[in-house]
Formats: structure tokens, sequence, C-alpha cells
């Protein structure tokens, strides 16, 4: 009887097994068609203003004037 109980207890670690690996599997492949979608690089850049916030634009130039 013991021997059947342990080749149960297998099979099932084994099924558990495979059911992880498959949905890892799938989390990669969301994760992939997820990220295709583009990543440029200006999207995302931020900016600081000149109070110190973040911001998506970047700050227009100013002429400083020397004296």
């Amino acid at each position: 009887m013991g021997r059947s109980q342990n080749s149960f207890i297998k099979q099932q670690k084994e099924k558990r097994k495979q059911m992880k690996k498959k949905e890892k599997e799938e989390k990669k492949k969301e994760r992939q068609e997820n990220n295709a979608k583009g990543g440029d690089l200006s999207d995302m850049m931020a900016y600081v203003d000149e109070f110190g916030n973040i911001v998506s634009e970047p700050p227009e130039e100013k002429k400083e004037e020397k004296k």
C-alpha cells in the first residue's frame, strides 16, 4: 500500500510542477507581448522644472543675459 501511495504523490507533484512551468511560460509570453509595443527613449524621459517638479516635456531654453 505504501508503494502505490508514493507513486501517486510523485505523480501529483509532477503535475503541479508542469502546471507551474506552463503558467510561468504564459506569463513570460504575455510580458514579451506587452513590452513589444515599444519603450521609446523619448517616452521614458522625465525632466525637472525650475521648481523641482517632474514633467514630461523638456523645459524651454532660456537665454541668460550677462551683466
